[in-house]
């Protein structure tokens, strides 16, 4: 029988290395030096061991199953459906279409397309019950996996305001379309608004999960996966802990409404810390964020292109994205294994706090009357406002950095002539029910004044 090395050795506690490293600071402040506190008031220490190995619920994520995602924004739609089955010629093994108005032929647009093989996304730009139904036709009849990004909620967050219908809310057009389909999963949450406007992460959990809560009691039929649109950002460990909290949090809650479904979750990398200048190195914010959606968790993963900012959609940036992803699964092996965050003590101990203090905030949501009250009052725009300044302030200071734009940034850089879209904030004055909430990059103010002065 083989010996076993570590019977050798003898365990040692986190008192004794915590022992150590104070010797080794030669009186430094072990508190002050070495621990960080995040802006979810989240205390990081130096290590961590098997005392720090907290579960409050398992998590499973099955990380061998994730796909690879292509956006397609149907605007010409014979390119549409030649750029798909490009994309899956390419190894997309999914695609998200963005469908702008109801006049597009979905039959025609979907006839061509492998679907027995792929999932297939759709974010609407309007609310139809008869579009929709349509749909649920050809999955029925094609047996395709397709899910409908439907989020009213989400609209409201980000325009302002409701969808305009024919039924006197939105919430009467969901509840008739989740009797009237069989074969489609219709509810969607857009999680991405609230992480590029610049809420925390316990923000982003607690709100995406207050918002999913709104859905569970005015819907009277959710038998499908609810879909979670979730961007991650460069923090690699913690983002890995969100996802996993993310789907902890879901399921205690449904649980409560008798839905068992695992929530489906999509993932982009965040806009919030992309940039005009220096923008290839976008390439390797972006592939370490795909790394921690993947090791997170995620269903499915749409990249952003490293010039999504400045450029209109184009096949280069399109395949430069989609390749970052091909490499992580094909050549970094990351779908080899699932739930591969398990047993790490750091990771473990992250999921468990950002779970705890996310759950808090959401019984707080709810106590207070619920997301929408909120919402509507203004106070879930408020609370990411001052994450998102704080976090401004940080990187104004240079105590947050993007290399290549607050730190080493290339003077000789230009790029007035290059952009193709406005990478700011767009100011539309008009009527809404609420003020909206806005996404915003941590470099616009500095970028804006280095275009002033090319």
């Amino acid at each position: 029988m083989a010996k076993n090395l570590f019977d050798d050795f003898s365990p040692v506690s986190a008192k004794l290395w915590k022992q150590k490293i104070q010797f080794e600071l030669n009186g430094a402040d072990y508190n002050e030096t070495l621990i960080w506190n995040s802006p979810e008031d989240i205390k990081v220490k130096p290590f961590y061991d098997k005392e720090d190995l907290t579960k409050i619920h398992s998590v499973s994520t099955k990380v061998s199953q994730f796909k690879i995602c292509q956006n397609i924004f149907v605007f010409d739609f014979n390119k549409s459906i030649e750029k798909a089955l490009d994309s899956i010629n390419r190894g997309a093994e999914s695609i998200r279409f963005t469908i702008p108005e109801e006049s597009v032929n979905i039959r025609k647009l979907l006839d061509q397309l492998p679907l027995e093989k792929i999932t297939i996304y759709f974010h609407f730009r309007f609310l139809s019950i008869d579009f929709v139904k349509k749909i649920d036709e050809i999955a029925k009849e094609k047996k395709a996996t397709i899910f409908c990004l439907l989020d009213p909620i989400g609209q409201l967050s980000k325009d302002g305001n409701w969808y305009q219908t024919k039924e006197k809310n939105n919430f009467d057009t969901l509840n008739i379309l989740s009797t009237a389909t069989t074969s489609l999963s219709l509810i969607s949450i857009n999680s991405s608004l609230y992480q590029n406007a610049g809420a925390n992460m316990v923000q982003q959990i607690a709100y995406s999960l207050a918002h999913a809560n709104e859905y569970f009691n005015r819907i009277a039929i959710i038998n499908k996966p609810i879909v979670f649109q979730i961007s991650v950002g460069a923090n690699y460990f913690f983002e890995i802990a969100k996802l996993r909290a993310f789907r902890i949090l879901f399921k205690i809650i449904a649980q409560e409404y008798q839905h068992n479904l695992d929530c489906h979750i999509i993932v982009t990398p965040t806009k919030r810390n992309k940039t005009i200048y220096d923008y290839n190195v976008n390439m390797l914010r972006t592939t370490t964020e795909c790394m921690s959606a993947v090791l997170g968790g995620a269903n499915a993963i749409a990249n952003l292109s490293y010039d999504a900012l400045y450029h209109k959609d184009n096949e280069f940036g399109n395949r430069i994205a989609r390749n970052q992803l091909l490499i992580l699964k094909n050549e970094s092996y990351f779908d080899k294994i699932d739930n591969p965050a398990d047993g790490s003590y750091y990771i473990e101990n992250l999921t468990h706090q950002l779970a705890e203090k996310a759950l808090a905030l959401f019984k707080d949501i709810e106590t207070k009357g619920g997301f929408l009250k909120q919402l509507n009052e203004g106070v879930i725009k408020r609370k990411i406002q001052e994450s998102a300044d704080a976090e401004q302030a940080l990187f104004d200071s240079g105590k947050e950095t993007l290399l290549g734009t607050n730190k080493y940034p290339n003077k000789n850089d230009k790029m007035k002539q290059d952009l193709e879209l406005f990478p700011f904030v767009k100011i539309k004055p008009r009527k809404t029910l609420i003020t909206p909430i806005i996404e915003k990059r941590l470099a616009e103010k500095l970028e804006q004044k280095r275009l002033a002065n090319e």
